[in-house]
C-alpha cells in the first residue's frame, strides 16, 4: 500500500520528463487556458460570498452568550468551506471540460510506454464519447466528495474535531482527484462500472497521485499544469499494473 502511494507521487518526475520527450506542449497549454479562466471565476464567486455565509452561520445562533467565540468559529469554518467548495467545482470543472484533450493524451503517454504503433486518432465522435464519459465520471467523482466533505465539514464545527477537519478534507480532496487522472488511462480498457473498482483495488496510487495534483491545484502558478501533469503521471503507473493484470489472466 505504502509502495503504491509513493509511486504515484514518483510518478511526477516522470512525467515531468515525457513532456519534451514526446512534445506534449500543446495538451499542457490547452488545458492550462481552461483552468485559468475557471480559476478566475471561481476566486471572485469565493470572495463574494465568503463574508456572508460567516454573517449567515452567526444570523442562526439566537444567545449573546459565546457569540464572539462563535463568530471566529463561523467565519473560519465559512473560509474553509469556501475554498472546499471551490476546489471541488474547479477541479471537476476542469476534468470535465478537458477530457477530449486528457484522453488522446493519455492515450499517446500509453502508447509510448507500450510502444504501440500508429498514431493517436482525432475524430468528432471520440470528442463527444471522451466529453460525455468525463461529465459522467465527474458527477459521480463530486457527488461522492461532496457527501464525505459535508460530514467532515459539519463534524469540524466541534472544537475536538475541528483541528483535523482540514487535514482529513485534503485526502478526500486528493483521492478523488487522483481517481479522475488515472480514469483517463482506463477508459480505453474498462466501462465506468470496473474502471471504479481498479481505482478501489489501487487506492493507494489515486491518493498518491492526488496529493501532489492538489498541492499543485493550491500553489500559486501549478494549478496550470496540474491537470495535464497528474493525467501523466497517472497514466505511467497505470499502464504497469495493467500490463501485471494482464499477464495473470
Amino acid at each position: 500500500m505504502f509502495k503504491d502511494f509513493f509511486d504515484g507521487i514518483k510518478a511526477y518526475r516522470r512525467a515531468l520528463q515525457l513532456i519534451p520527450e514526446l512534445g506534449l506542449w500543446g495538451y499542457v497549454l490547452a488545458p492550462g487556458l481552461i483552468s485559468v479562466l475557471l480559476g478566475a471565476g471561481i476566486v471572485w464567486g469565493a470572495i463574494s460570498i465568503a463574508d456572508d455565509i460567516g454573517g449567515w452561520l452567526l444570523a442562526l445562533y439566537p444567545f449573546e452568550w459565546g457569540r464572539a467565540t462563535l463568530g471566529k468559529i463561523a467565519n473560519v469554518f465559512s473560509g474553509l468551506l469556501v475554498v472546499v467548495l471551490g476546489l471541488i467545482i474547479f477541479k471537476n470543472l476542469v476534468l470535465a471540460l478537458s477530457s477530449p484533450i486528457m484522453s488522446p493524451l493519455s492515450e499517446k503517454v500509453e502508447r509510448a510506454l507500450t510502444q504501440a504503433s500508429g498514431p493517436v486518432k482525432f475524430s468528432i465522435a471520440r470528442f463527444f464519447r471522451d466529453l460525455l464519459r468525463g461529465i459522467r465520471i465527474s458527477i459521480r467523482l463530486i457527488v461522492r466528495e461532496l457527501f464525505f466533505t459535508i460530514i467532515v465539514l459539519i463534524l469540524g464545527l466541534f472544537p475536538l474535531f475541528a483541528p483535523f477537519a482540514a487535514g482529513i478534507l485534503f485526502f478526500i480532496q486528493s483521492y478523488y482527484g487522483g481517481a479522475g487522472n488515472i480514469d483517463f488511462a482506463l477508459e480505453r480498457h474498462f466501462g465506468v462500472r470496473d474502471s471504479v473498482r481498479f481505482v478501489h483495488r489501487n487506492r493507494a496510487l489515486a491518493l498518491g497521485n492526488g496529493v501532489v495534483y492538489i498541492l499543485l491545484l493550491l500553489s500559486g502558478i501549478g494549478f496550470i499544469v496540474a491537470l495535464p501533469l497528474g493525467v501523466i503521471a497517472a497514466t505511467a503507473e497505470t499502464v504497469k499494473r495493467l500490463d501485471a493484470l494482464e499477464h495473470r489472466l
